[in-house]
C-alpha cells in the first residue's frame, strides 16, 4: 500500500533500526504523529506463536491502569434481578430476545456485549453476525458472567481485550495521543508486563520477537522489552 507524504516525513524521524526506551518512544510518537484528531495509541507484538494450536490461540482480557479513553456502549443480554443489576451498574442498553432481532436487523450502537450465562442459548444465533465483529460474550474474556456490577466496572474502567491473529500477532488500543507521557508509559509497561507472563508451556525459544507502538496513522517505533 502506497503510502503518503506525511508518513513518509514522519518514518525518516524514526530509527528503525533501534529499540527505543518506553519513555523514549512515547515522546517520538508525539513528535512525528500527524493525524489532526485524537488518535488512538496502539501497541502490535510479533509473537512466536501457532494459533492453530489450542493452547498458543491466546484470548483474553485486562484492565489498562489508566484506561482507553474511549467510552464503550454496553449492551447486557440478563433478564429478572440480573437485569436490574446491570442497569444499575451503567449499562446502556438491557434486554433480552427484543435486542436480538434489532441486531439480526442491522442495529449495532454499542461497543461491547456482556451476557449472563442463562441468555447464551438465547443469543446463539448471533454468534455469526457477532462472531465476526470480535463482539460475541465469550467466558475468556470475562463478557459471560453473573457478576455484572464486576464486568461492568472493569470494561468502563478501560478493559481491553486481545486476542492472537491468524499469523500469532496480537494489536490493541492503549490510549490516546492526549494522555500525558506518564500515563502512555504504564498503560504500554503493564501491557508488556502481561503478556511476558502469557507464553505458552508449548512454545519454544523466544515468545516475543518485537514490540511496536505507533498512533492511528503513524509510522510503528519499536520498543525495548
Amino acid at each position: 500500500m502506497k503510502k503518503g507524504k506525511k508518513y513518509i516525513e514522519a518514518a525518516k524521524q524514526v530509527d528503525s533500526t533501534k529499540q527505543y526506551t518506553v519513555e523514549e518512544a512515547v515522546e517520538l510518537l508525539k513528535k512525528v504523529r500527524f493525524e489532526k484528531f485524537d488518535a488512538s495509541v496502539e501497541i502490535a507484538f510479533r509473537l512466536n506463536l501457532d494459533p492453530r494450536k489450542a493452547e498458543q490461540n491466546l484470548r483474553g482480557a485486562f484492565v489498562l491502569p489508566n484506561g482507553t479513553g474511549k467510552t464503550k456502549r454496553v449492551l447486557v443480554f440478563a433478564k429478572g434481578e440480573k437485569a436490574q443489576e446491570a442497569e444499575a451498574a451503567g449499562a446502556d442498553y438491557v434486554g433480552e430476545a427484543d435486542y436480538v432481532q434489532k441486531i439480526m436487523g442491522g442495529w449495532f450502537e454499542f461497543d461491547t456485549v456482556v451476557a449472563t450465562p442463562d441468555m447464551m442459548a438465547v443469543i446463539g444465533k448471533l454468534g455469526r453476525v457477532l462472531g465476526p465483529k470480535g463482539l460475541m460474550p465469550n467466558p475468556k474474556t470475562g463478557t459471560v458472567t453473573n457478576d455484572l456490577t464486576k464486568a461492568l466496572a472493569e470494561i468502563k474502567a478501560g478493559k481491553v481485550e486481545y486476542r492472537v491473529d491468524k499469523v500469532g500477532n496480537i494489536q490493541l488500543g492503549i490510549g490516546k495521543v492526549s494522555f500525558d507521557n506518564q500515563k502512555l508509559v504504564e498503560n504500554i509497561n503493564a501491557t508488556v508486563e502481561l503478556f511476558k507472563k502469557l507464553k505458552p508451556a508449548t512454545v519454544k525459544g523466544t515468545f516475543i520477537k518485537n514490540i511496536t507502538i505507533s498512533s492511528t496513522m503513524g509510522p510503528g517505533i519499536k520498543i525495548q522489552y
